[in-house]
């Protein structure tokens, strides 16, 4: 039997309700979420090996040099990273991928893995973000704006993903999800109005919107 698992990469600004729309989606499906390895210390809300791999400087340094990862940044002199094994373990058993990166790392992933599905999912506008991130009330306004001026630059790198999708309303951007995934796995064009060069002009207009 053909293997068909695909490694799907996600990306999308903060406040956009990305875990949302992914916990709907693969609610009844069988899929392995890639944890990413870090070298910041663990704080009271972390879970290991569900919000992060905990591992030394050292060892993570040791997995760069072995190839270890499928893509790696340094922020605040901590390294995040996602390991390479577990990733090409479950692809290699049949069992969907996926991956929940910021944008470099997304493009460092598709480079080592062409054949990768990336998927980035808008807000309405830079200004819905914004109102959504002071609705969740848990983070200060400095960083705020900081996190918004941030997805401007992440909605702008949009462009260079497979498939862009917006999530106005909650249950349209999960169909659309859906669609893209079923497409793939099929092999068909029914999700062609998502693929990045067909959404330029939403993309444009999301930034103009700000």
């Amino acid at each position: 039997m053909m293997n068909n698992a695909k490694l799907i990469i996600v990306s999308a600004p903060s406040g956009c309700g990305k875990g949302t729309i992914l916990s709907e989606v693969f609610k009844n499906r069988d899929v392995f979420y890639s944890i990413s390895c870090t070298t910041r210390k663990p704080r009271d809300i972390d879970i290991e090996e569900v919000t992060y791999h905990f591992i030394s400087k050292e060892e993570f340094e040791k997995l760069i040099a072995e190839g270890g990862f499928l893509e790696y940044a340094k922020y605040a002199d901590n390294y995040y990273g996602t390991p390479r094994a577990a990733a090409e373990k479950n692809l290699a058993e049949g069992k969907d991928v996926v991956l929940e990166i910021e944008t470099q790392g997304a493009f460092q992933v598709k480079e080592k893995m062409p054949d990768s599905v990336s998927i980035f999912i808008l807000p309405p506008s830079i200004k819905e973000l914004d109102r959504r991130l002071h609705k969740r009330d848990t983070e200060t306004d400095e960083v705020i704006v900081k996190r918004v001026s941030q997805a401007a630059g992440e909605i702008e790198r949009a462009q260079r993903y497979d498939y862009v999708i917006m999530n106005d309303h909650l249950e349209d951007a999960i169909r659309d999800f859906e669609l893209i995934l079923s497409s793939v796995k099929n092999n068909d064009n029914q999700a062609d109005k998502f693929k990045a060069e067909n959404m330029k002009e939403i993309i444009e207009e999301v930034l103009r919107n700000a």
